[in-house]
C-alpha cells in the first residue's frame, strides 16, 4: 500500500493531509499542556506607559480637588462670620464694639507705658555714656596737671645758657615759672623735671634743685599753652627775660616749633590726710 500511495496523486494528497492532521494535533497538546506562546515586551511598555499617564492625571486631579476644598473653606468662613455678624442683636455688637475700643485702648496705653520705659533707658544709657566720657576726660586732665601723663600740643621751648656776669638764682627761676603759669601754660617742664603744682625750686652751693633734682645749666623749659602769650611773658620788657640778660648775663632764645612735647612724668603725690568729698 506504501508503494502504491507514493506513486499515485491521490496517495500523495492523503499523505499530505494526514501531515497537516499530526501537526494540527501536536498544536492543540501543547495549547492543552499549558505551553503558551511567548507576550513580547512592547505590550508591555505600551501599559506601563499608560498606567503613568493616568497616575499623573489623577495626582493633578487631586491637587486640583484640594485647592478646590480650600477656596471653598475660606468663602464658608467668611459667610460664617458675616451671617454671625448679622444674627447678633444690636445690643450684642454694641458691648463687641466697646469691648474692642477697651481693648485696643489698653494696647495703646501698654505701648506709651512701653515707649517711656525704652526712653528711660536711652536716657540712662546716654547719662552712663555722658558719665563716663567726664570721668575719661577727667583723668586725663588730673593725669596730666599731675605729671602722671606724658603731654604734647602748641607751646615754646625756652633755651638759657649759664649767666656768664653770676649764676642764676632760685628765685629768678621761679619767677618764670610763675610767669609762665599766669600766662596760660598747662603743662611745663625744666631740663628733665616735671613741674606741678607742689613744684619748687632751691639753692644750693652747687647748683639748683628742682623737687629734689639736681638741675644744671643750659635750662631748657619746656611750656605747653598759647605760643603767643607764653612768649610775651618771657619777652615782655622788664619782665624775667630781661632779668636774666642784665642781671645774670644769659642767653635766653625762644622758639614755637609746630608742636611741643614733654615726656618726662612723676609719680602722683600720695594724701595721707586729705580725702575727697563724697
Amino acid at each position: 500500500m506504501v508503494s502504491m500511495f507514493s506513486h499515485s496523486p491521490q496517495g500523495d494528497d492523503i499523505l499530505h493531509k494526514m501531515r497537516r492532521q499530526k501537526a494540527h494535533d501536536r498544536e492543540s497538546d501543547e495549547t492543552q499542556t499549558g505551553s503558551f506562546p511567548a507576550v513580547h515586551r512592547k505590550v508591555k511598555s505600551s501599559l506601563s506607559g499608560h498606567v503613568t499617564r493616568a497616575r499623573i492625571f489623577t495626582g493633578f486631579l487631586m491637587m486640583l480637588l484640594c485647592a478646590l476644598l480650600g477656596f471653598a473653606y475660606m468663602i464658608q468662613v467668611n459667610r460664617s462670620n458675616s451671617l454671625l455678624y448679622e444674627t447678633m442683636s444690636e445690643e450684642e455688637l454694641t458691648r463687641l464694639i466697646t469691648e474692642t475700643h477697651s481693648q485696643i485702648q489698653s494696647l495703646e496705653s501698654r505701648k506709651s507705658e512701653l515707649t517711656g520705659q525704652l526712653n528711660s533707658l536711652r536716657e540712662a544709657v546716654d547719662k552712663q555714656d555722658e558719665a563716663r566720657r567726664i570721668a575719661q576726660q577727667n583723668a586725663q586732665a588730673n593725669g596730666l596737671i599731675s605729671g602722671r601723663l606724658p603731654a604734647v600740643g602748641k607751646g615754646i621751648v625756652v633755651h638759657i645758657t649759664a649767666g656768664e656776669k653770676e649764676n642764676i638764682d632760685a628765685a629768678t627761676m621761679f619767677q618764670l615759672i610763675e610767669e609762665l603759669r599766669n600766662a596760660g601754660v598747662e603743662v611745663m617742664s625744666i631740663n628733665d623735671v616735671r613741674i606741678v603744682t607742689s613744684s619748687y625750686i632751691s639753692q644750693t652751693k652747687h647748683g639748683l634743685i628742682c623737687d629734689n633734682i639736681m638741675i644744671d645749666p643750659p635750662y631748657i623749659v619746656k611750656a605747653i599753652g598759647d605760643p603767643q602769650n607764653l612768649q610775651n611773658a618771657v619777652n615782655i620788657a622788664g619782665g624775667v627775660g630781661s632779668r636774666l640778660k642784665i642781671k645774670f648775663g644769659s642767653s635766653v632764645m625762644v622758639s614755637v616749633p609746630d608742636e611741643v612735647e614733654i615726656t618726662s612724668t612723676r609719680e602722683p603725690k600720695q594724701y595721707e590726710y586729705a580725702k575727697p568729698v563724697e
